[in-house]
């Protein structure tokens, strides 16, 4: 009786699903996946009621035909589909905002560097001279830019659990902000096709409690 919902719930949660958030920016995500759900399974619905009412219901009359047509025109055509279009932009505009790595007044936002190649990671820490390869280590409950390129060809940046996908392209530089509610380690993946072992391009990030992460700094100094 439950095995096919358990089917269906099993990419909920783990590691690399985007449904289990883990930090601001993968929340503002999941609240416009659900969303846009929601407004799917009302659309779909609506229509699956609206075919069992038209395949039971007698013959329109000939004069009332261009009257039915116009109003599933304005209705179906142009009401439905703008409401839809308004109501995603009134949410998506703002969670997109919040998603940008905009100035921060409060504190200076804590910058690593991550160079994509085929197949691994190259992770810098400019301001503390700690390179890297395949792991990321960053302080819980803070803001972090990622500045990303590619040292080949495109790849993507893609932490599932804490922030949206960001392509990293030869020659230009992109800033993915993500935070880390709780201390934690997270999975990240290439979500580019890259060429041969692109399914085996993924890297460990930690969040570390700020304390533990000072130490590790010193340590990997």
């Amino acid at each position: 009786m439950y095995l096919p919902l358990m089917f269906l719930l099993s990419a909920c949660s783990g590691p690399f699903s985007m449904l289990d958030a883990q930090g601001p920016a993968a929340r503002d995500a999941l609240f416009l996946w659900w969303l846009m759900f929601g407004m799917f399974s009302v659309v779909f619905f609506a229509v699956i009621i609206l075919w069992f009412v038209a395949i039971r219901k007698k013959q329109t009359p000939q004069h009332n035909t261009a009257t039915m047509h116009r109003r599933w025109i304005i209705g179906g055509g142009l009401i439905l589909p703008i409401s839809a279009m308004i109501l995603i932009l009134f949410f998506g505009i703002p969670a997109g905002h919040r998603m940008l790595p905009l100035p921060s007044d409060s504190e200076d936002i804590f910058v690593i560097e991550v160079t994509g190649h085929q197949w691994w990671w190259e992770v810098v820490y400019p301001e503390h001279g700690i390179r890297l390869q395949n792991e990321i280590h960053i302080p819980a409950d803070t803001p972090i830019d990622i500045r990303l390129t590619s040292n080949d060809v495109i790849h993507s940046f893609w932490v599932p659990q804490l922030a949206g996908k960001l392509d990293m392209i030869p020659g230009k530089t992109n800033t993915l902000r993500l935070q880390a509610d709780y201390p934690g380690e997270y999975r990240g993946q290439c979500a580019e096709f890259c060429g041969l072992n692109h399914a085996f391009m993924q890297f460990t990030l930690t969040a570390h409690s700020p304390e533990n992460f000072a130490q590790w700094l010193q340590e990997a100094q």
